[in-house]
């Protein structure tokens, strides 16, 4: 009787699961309007008070959205002042919503990859997982390994879609 063969493992194929970069982390949302003058003014002295007051603890180690949910005229003076309390406290804080939040935190982690590890080679990146990792994930893959690899493809090791192939 013939030995089984693995044709995946000898394929010489690498395989990225975008899953292990997904971003760590709980996101929370700071509100500028929740600090506003019935929520539309902002008045610096209470403004400041307020955030004086304010248990900085509960950011801690979360990655922070900055948003004003209001139609508000705020001087960014006050964005700066509530970044100040937020960046030594918080994982990560920036301007942006969550969505805006994790995506930013994504292309961090996906900026990490040694792309030049993958000069050559046919990649796969992986299609099926627990998360959802979006679009913004799979467009950056796809541009950081292009320059680099011999090929990429969506999907798994044994059934894939190709995506790209360099030619020559």
């Amino acid at each position: 009787m013939d030995d089984i063969i693995n044709k995946v493992a000898l394929s010489g194929l690498e395989t990225i699961d975008l899953e292990d970069y997904y971003p760590q982390g709980d996101t929370v949302v700071f509100d500028m309007k929740d600090y506003l003058f019935m929520g539309l003014i902002l008045k610096e002295k209470d403004f400041r008070a307020s955030l004086q007051s304010l248990d900085w603890e509960q950011f801690r180690g979360k990655n922070v959205g900055l948003i004003c949910s209001v139609d508000a005229v705020i001087p960014l003076w006050a964005y700066m002042l509530v970044m100040t309390n937020l960046e030594p406290i918080a994982n990560y804080a920036a301007f942006g919503d969550a969505d805006f939040i994790h995506k930013t935190l994504y292309l961090q982690s996906l900026a990490k990859i040694d792309v030049a590890s993958f000069t050559d080679k046919r990649v796969v990146i992986k299609g099926c997982g627990d998360k959802r990792v979006g679009e913004i994930a799979y467009a950056e893959i796809t541009r950081l390994l292009r320059p680099v690899v011999k090929s990429i493809m969506y999907g798994e090791p044994c059934s894939t879609v190709p995506v790209y192939k360099k030619k020559g």
